[in-house]
């Protein structure tokens, strides 16, 4: 079997969570990795048995695919140079901190004729996409409301331990970009799209960050429904993630990925259910119950314990793509929608709540 060599580009806290994605999966081999801090590069080197590169071009000669593991306001500028020397690129969330930049990014890529993904891992959640399936599906009735909810904790020492964290320059925004992106990502997706916002953002518990650690959004979807995203990193201890949906026959609460509470009325007129014709209510044992030893295995308190398996199947997926000449199932141009929607919360917080359409932050070039 053909192996899709891959190169890590950056080796800090996201760097092991996509080796060990890469070594878990069999048409993959982790070749190199790279860092701009030569010792971080050895250090991460040594403890996985591959070789350190010097430099990009040093790196992009030993390897066929990379993967972006720096500030996310490099991820354009870095991986327009990967795909220059013909690698295909896999970028952490989000593809890149302006809509300028991402929307470049993945037009080069594209007319260069490179797979280009980014990393958004709970798509891969089996729960989340029986969800959509049954938002866009009928299964819940007409959608009413969807809220996201990423209640998360990060410490003053996390913003400390970086000088590009907290930035708009690099970190390009704060509990929504760098945090909730997930799960902002996650709600447009299942509820089919967002059509504007209105929001309030605000640094309230840390110092020395330019960016928000609290915010919240009013939706309005593109299918006329409304709801809400909420997003923090001030929230001690942490909370689990959570997506509630509410169709005009029954309702949805997912949390870590999980189902917690899924039941449709009975009497509902339904021909679409997510479980099988004529299944009005969750089956019993895949309800989910979200316990506190759930919520410290992922990241509302922990920035490095990020859902290991679900990485796994992006990099399965993303690496058959590129040996089978398919896009993957996130692609580039698949990531400018989660980060429209929240460059939009920030243009509508700037502009003291005023409700702002996605498409006036897609007609920035």
């Amino acid at each position: 079997m053909k192996k899709l060599r891959y190169g890590i580009i950056g080796c800090g806290a996201i760097q092991p969570v996509h080796a060990d994605a890469i070594n878990g999966v069999e048409a993959a081999e982790l070749a190199a990795v790279y860092d701009i801090v030569p010792e971080k590069g050895k250090t991460a080197a040594s403890k996985l048995g591959v070789k350190c590169a010097k430099s990009l071009n040093d790196l992009f000669k030993q390897v066929d695919a990379v993967t972006l593991a720096v500030p996310s306001g490099l991820h354009g500028v870095i991986g327009k140079k990967a795909a220059a020397a013909g690698k295909h690129v896999l970028s952490e969330k989000p593809i890149d901190v302006t809509y300028k930049a991402a929307l470049s990014f993945v037009n080069f890529c594209e007319e260069a004729g490179i797979t280009l993904g980014c990393v958004s891992q709970h798509r891969f959640a089996s729960d989340i996409q029986k969800l959509r399936e049954a938002a866009q599906g009928g299964g819940l009735g007409r959608l009413v409301m969807g809220d996201s909810t990423i209640k998360w904790y990060r410490t003053q020492a996390y913003y400390d331990s970086g000088d590009w964290r907290g930035t708009w320059k690099l970190d390009g925004g704060g509990c929504l970009m760098n945090q909730g992106v997930h799960y902002v990502d996650m709600i447009q997706w299942v509820m089919g799209g967002v059509e504007s916002v209105q929001a309030v953002c605000q640094t309230a518990a840390h110092t020395n960050i330019e960016v928000e650690d609290v915010a919240t959004a009013l939706v309005t979807f593109k299918n006329g429904a409304i709801g809400t995203i909420r997003g923090s990193t001030a929230c001690y201890p942490g909370w689990g993630e959570s997506i509630e949906l509410h169709g005009i026959y029954g309702s949805a609460l997912i949390e870590g990925d999980k189902v917690k509470f899924w039941e449709v009325d009975p009497e509902a007129p339904l021909d679409a259910s997510p479980y099988g014709k004529g299944v009005k209510k969750q089956p019993t044992p895949s309800v989910h119950v979200h316990d506190k030893e759930e919520e410290k295995a992922g990241g509302a308190a922990d920035p490095t314990a990020i859902w290991g398996e679900q990485h796994r199947l992006q990099i399965e997926d993303f690496t058959h793509a590129v040996l089978e000449g398919r896009k993957p199932f996130i692609t580039g141009r698949d990531a400018l929608e989660p980060l429209a929607v929240i460059l939009a919360i920030y243009k509508s917080a700037k502009l003291g709540g005023k409700r702002v359409a996605i498409d006036e932050v897609r007609k920035v070039r």
